[in-house]
């Protein structure tokens, strides 16, 4: 009935760089879990499985600035995507043994909730692994499916551009465009992944961007007939070479810009040919993924599809222990990431 949690608290916030052990800590609390310290209508939950993705970053700068989420709280704990086993209910639609989905888990072993909108039950008998809900099946798949299906229009013949191609929207974004007919190029940060990208995820080509560091001139080379669709991952020089080699109406969805998260706004590289958007009459667009959840079900559907018919693969790096959480908010940012992070906080069989 008592137990001893573990949980990640931000101590305070990250203006620039990467976040450290000076900004988060990682504290035990006792957690009651007998009946009568769960509230009415709560359930205490295990957490089994917890997603790592660039917005956590954007949440701990202390800014305000065209953020989606707002900031976290100083001295809290942390939250993000999980997935979780409910150990003991105080709320009728629950019952123990029940596998969640929570986008605002508390990053702990252990908390009590109260059960919102957002949360959704785990079908055990769908046959589906719990890792794939954070992945082809959670945020990263819909983000991808959201930007090419939805924002991009893909038509077959066109040529599409995807940065950060081998994380974990990137992966799924151009199997998506491919599976559509179009010719797809990505951009990555090692050899090892261009090739992973060719060979495992079907890109028609791909480049290393620390070694071709005149985007101008990749993109040229890339996209002689250039780029109809640019799903924007990473904003920066990047973004204003796509600009260069736009066609007329060209689509951009605004993914995210993770080159820029690290850094204060007033610091950030601009972006100086933006006019070029208006003779070649191009949409640009951001995006957040919970305006289009009334989609989900659609890309739910589609996707599991692809996945039978062995169309969407997937690779994702897996951490072990929520005390590895700081360690895997950092190889975010590293040009040696693959595809997406997660951390396995408890064995499945233990839980």
């Amino acid at each position: 009935m008592v137990v001893e949690s573990r949980e990640w608290v931000l101590s305070a916030y990250v203006p620039q760089g990467v976040p450290t052990s000076e900004h988060l800590k990682l504290n035990t609390v006792t957690l009651k879990l007998d009946s009568d310290s769960i509230p009415d209508r709560h359930i205490a939950v295990q957490l089994l499985w917890l997603s790592i993705d660039p917005y956590l970053r954007t949440r701990m700068s202390g800014h305000q600035d065209g953020l989606y989420f707002p900031q976290f709280e100083l001295n809290q704990a942390v939250t993000g995507f999980g997935v979780a086993r409910v150990i003991r209910s105080k709320n009728s639609s629950y019952i123990e043994g029940d596998i969640i989905l929570n986008p605002f888990c508390p990053v702990a072993e252990y908390c009590i909730i109260q059960p919102s909108d957002f949360l959704r039950k785990v079908d055990p008998d769908a046959g589906v692994p719990l890792p794939d809900y954070l992945c082809s099946l959670g945020v990263p798949g819909f983000s991808a499916w959201v930007g090419i299906e939805v924002l991009g229009n893909p038509k077959p013949g066109e040529n599409v551009f995807i940065s950060a191609a081998a994380g974990g929207v990137g992966m799924f974004a151009g199997q998506l465009a491919k599976i559509k007919g179009c010719r797809v190029v990505g951009s990555t940060g090692s050899d090892e992944k261009v090739k992973l990208l060719k060979e495992e995820f079907g890109y028609d080509d791909a480049f290393n961007y620390n070694t071709e560091t005149d985007f101008d001139a990749a993109l040229s080379k890339y996209f002689p007939t250039g780029i109809d669709i640019y799903l924007e991952n990473v904003g920066g020089k990047m973004l204003e070479a796509v600009l260069n080699h736009v066609n007329k109406r060209a689509r951009i969805p605004v993914c995210g810009m993770i080159s820029q998260y690290n850094q204060v706004w007033s610091e950030r590289e601009g972006v100086r040919n933006l006019l070029n958007m208006v003779g070649k009459e191009v949409r640009m667009e951001g995006y957040l993924v919970g305006s289009y959840i009334n989609r989900f079900g659609d890309f739910a559907k589609e996707m599991e599809s692809y996945i039978k018919q062995g169309k969407i693969s997937s690779k994702h790096k897996i951490y072990n222990g929520i005390e590895s959480f700081l360690e895997s908010l950092a190889s975010l940012f590293s040009s040696s990431n693959v595809g997406k992070v997660v951390i396995q906080v408890k064995q499945e069989m233990e839980a």
